[in-house]
């Protein structure tokens, strides 16, 4: 007879799990999926050119209801979980409880929504799921200006969509440089200049006070220092959190997310926790290559094989509004590291590579990201660079000097 698996999510780490597990084990599980999104998986990560128009809802989904129904798994679309009863195996939905023999909980991230003076204003909305897509296209429909709070990727994503579709979109940005966590502050200052060039107008080291309302809608933001900023949409961009209310109800080991194992187990050996919403050794995961790694390894769990979660080395490559970036590692300053930087200003490029004993530990790219694939494999693997010190920063075995633009500075810092 079948074990009963019940999954509480449908998002991108629910979706690769359910993959692994109807690939190669199916009949073993009789799955019910539950998710309070009125649909099944999407890719997540291709809201951003439904927002500016490049391709359709439909295009992105993933797993559509034929998907499902040729695998037998039972779909409870638009329900939230209101309770799990951990001695009775039960989980509490609208729709009936649903008993199970294995539960994974993958109830993913919410939105940061900063507790600002007329944050409950009609127009001001977070940038999270389809519903929020769709919120900002009709928006847009009607013209007008926006604001976007972060300067983070999704900000920015934001930002780029509304423009795309005719928004007059300003980014305020709480940090002295964009996207801070990822690119260092010279990549910063040409991603800004690319930004304000394309019509985008970035206002750094800003902090909200305000958001001022006419007739229940908003009107603008209000920074400290008393600047103003005219909207009719605002977009909180600012950071997701672990969604562990439903866990910490039901009495599990919860701290900044749901806390596992290496195989994903929760301080409850028959519920497990997948994706956004976990905490795996001190870390949060927002990036998708984790969660994928995560949903590898709880497949084979299930089925019984060994396997341990190790967190990747991740690295971000993006392209908004014709930004190349490139960032992977670690490419804070110390005593020990080494740098070699090639800019070229002009023409909006620029290479950082941050060395330390013959190792590459960080990189960043802007204006090029050819060959990311490559640099973030050194730095993965923590292989030897000494012997391709000279020519390191043009990429792999290429004995020729990039082309233009790269025809800039090339400086070697210590």
């Amino acid at each position: 007879m079948a074990e009963r698996l019940v999954i509480i999510g449908a998002g991108m780490a629910a979706g690769r799990l359910l993959d692994h597990l109807t690939e190669e084990a199916p009949g073993r599980y009789d799955i019910t999926l539950i998710n309070a999104e009125p649909r099944g998986t999407y890719n997540r990560i291709m809201l951003s050119p439904v927002l500016a128009g490049e391709t359709r809802y439909d295009e992105i989904v993933t797993h559509d209801d034929a998907w499902y129904a040729r695998h037998a798994i039972t779909c409870r679309f638009g329900e939230r979980v209101s309770g799990i009863d951990r001695a009775a195996k039960r989980v509490h939905a609208p729709g009936g409880d649903v008993p199970y023999d294995h539960l994974v909980i993958a109830t993913g991230s919410s939105p940061v929504m900063l507790p600002l003076p007329g944050a409950d204003l009609a127009g001001v909305i977070g940038y999270r799921d389809f519903e929020d897509t769709e919120a900002m296209i009709a928006a847009a429909s009607r013209g007008g200006r926006a604001v976007v709070i972060g300067g983070g990727l999704l900000g920015l994503e934001a930002a780029a969509g509304l423009a795309a579709r005719g928004m007059e979109v300003s980014v305020v940005h709480l940090m002295g440089h964009l996207m801070e966590r990822q690119i260092d502050p010279a990549a910063g200052f040409l991603l800004r200049k690319a930004l304000n060039d394309r019509g985008i107008r970035v206002v750094c080291s800003a902090v909200s006070k305000e958001i001022a309302g006419e007739n229940g809608h908003v009107r603008a933001l209000i920074l400290e220092g008393g600047t103003e900023l005219p909207c009719d949409l605002l977009v909180m961009a600012v950071g997701i959190r672990p969604t562990t209310a439903l866990a910490k109800e039901a009495g599990l080991e919860v701290g900044r997310g749901i806390l596992v194992d290496d195989q994903l187990h929760s301080s409850d050996p028959a519920i497990y926790a997948l994706g956004e919403c976990v905490e795996h050794d001190g870390q949060l995961f927002g990036l998708v290559a984790p969660l994928f790694d995560q949903a590898r390894v709880l497949a084979d769990v299930l089925q019984g094989r060994e396997a341990a979660f190790t967190p990747p080395e991740v690295s971000t490559k993006l392209k908004v509004t014709g930004c190349d970036i490139f960032s992977a590692g670690d490419f804070a300053p110390a005593e020990t590291r080494e740098e070699i930087v090639l800019s070229d200003p002009a023409r909006g490029t620029y290479r950082r590579l941050v060395l330390e004993e013959g190792r590459l530990k960080g990189a960043v790219f802007y204006g090029d990201s050819r060959d990311s694939g490559w640099f973030h494999d050194l730095i993965r693997t923590g292989a030897d660079v000494s012997a391709l010190r000279e020519t390191l920063i043009f990429g792999p075995a290429d004995p020729q000097p990039l082309p233009a633009p790269y025809g800039g500075l090339c400086s070697l810092t210590a």
